[in-house]
């Protein structure tokens, strides 16, 4: 069924690629029908992508699911003049959040501008956000940046900054069994974007669950019951597509160019193979010594594109659609259905480990 993006103001990256359906639709009088406030705060340069990575997972996760979205922004999120018009045409105020009802909340990071995240202009708003949905919601989903607030501001576990970028596609294993990740491999890749990282010891000892973790990537997926909603945090960007790495990656090429970061980035791990490798090295050693920025013409892309593959896509798939079922049962008062199958699971993952 296609996803709904409530009151008509469709994206239009989004209206170009939906059904008619999908934007005049009213199924949410069906019961089981989800309604998702999606509360984007990214910066302006992905704000768009963002959108359309997530109407995508959402869309494929969701089957025959009536989903609804409506778009919202935090206050004090940093905007420039393009940015602010596509917020002003398609998004909601966060008052609007606050004095609505819905299931469920999608919120995505945003580049931080301050060592603290509590000293950033858009706190306080995302504080209250968070606060409300623990008693508004059946469940909250906060990725990479939000998820690192989240913990900050509930549980007082600080982030870490880490040497280099976690930037790349890493190998994750399932250590903590939960509905959400039913049917799941015992091993599962996701990408990962970040220069800071919360650690499996505080979170634990906080009474988080770690659901999926690596020595190489850390932690990648951990929940914990909150009042009344389930707070599922991803530190990595399930809904990211085939390109999205590559295009950071360029990103950061240009800033150094410019001069805008000291250090030459580093190529993403397990995400090209080993002829894009190739050109990336041999562009790197032909710039590194003269940054300018018109250099950026011989970037590599038009070869690159064609050899990256959304490698994470079914997983993502996956522990979305379980997402969604977690949100239906518990909105239908049918918590049990739920655990039975996690249950189920659990019994069938350990004798697979007997013989």
């Amino acid at each position: 069924m296609p996803l709904i993006i409530e009151g008509g103001r469709v994206p239009p990256r989004w209206a170009e690629r939906s059904l008619p359906s999908a934007r005049l639709g009213d199924h949410d009088a069906r019961p089981e029908c989800v309604r998702i406030a999606f509360i984007n705060n990214m910066p302006d340069a992905a704000l768009e992508d963002t959108e359309l990575q997530f109407f995508e997972l959402l869309d494929a996760a969701s089957g025959d699911l009536p989903v609804v979205l409506k778009l919202h922004s935090l206050t004090g999120v940093p905007r420039g003049e393009r940015g602010r018009q596509h917020v002003n045409s398609f998004y909601c105020s966060t008052d609007d959040l606050l004095n609505n009802q819905f299931d469920a909340v999608i919120m995505t990071g945003t580049e931080p501008q301050q060592p603290n995240l509590r000293n950033e202009p858009y706190w306080s708003a995302l504080a209250n956000v968070l606060d409300w949905a623990e008693s508004n919601t059946v469940s909250t989903i906060l990725s990479c940046l939000a998820a690192h607030a989240s913990v900050l501001h509930s549980d007082g576990i600080e982030r870490h900054p880490l040497v280099d970028k976690q930037f790349g596609v890493f190998d994750f294993a399932r250590v903590g069994y939960h509905e959400l990740t039913n049917g799941a491999a015992e091993r599962v890749r996701f990408p990962h974007s970040r220069w800071n990282e919360v650690r499996s010891d505080a979170l634990t000892a906080s009474g988080y669950l770690v659901l999926t973790q690596s020595t190489e990537g850390g932690v990648d997926s951990f929940v914990k019951k909150k009042k009344r909603s389930l707070f599922v945090h991803f530190q990595g960007h399930p809904e990211y597509g085939a390109q999205t790495l590559l295009r950071e990656y360029r990103r950061d090429v240009k800033r150094f160019l410019k001069g805008e970061r000291e250090t030459y980035p580093s190529i993403p791990k397990g995400y090209f193979d080993a002829e894009a490798t190739k050109l990336l090295a041999e562009f790197q050693d032909a710039v590194i010594g003269d940054r300018r920025e018109d250099l950026m013409g011989g970037f590599p892309d038009a070869a690159l594109a064609g050899t990256v593959q959304k490698t994470w896509h079914a997983s993502a798939t996956g522990i979305y659609r379980n997402w969604l079922r977690y949100v239906v049962m518990n909105k239908l008062g049918m918590p049990e259905l739920s655990a039975v199958a996690s249950i189920r699971d659990n019994v069938q993952r350990k004798r697979s480990a007997l013989h």
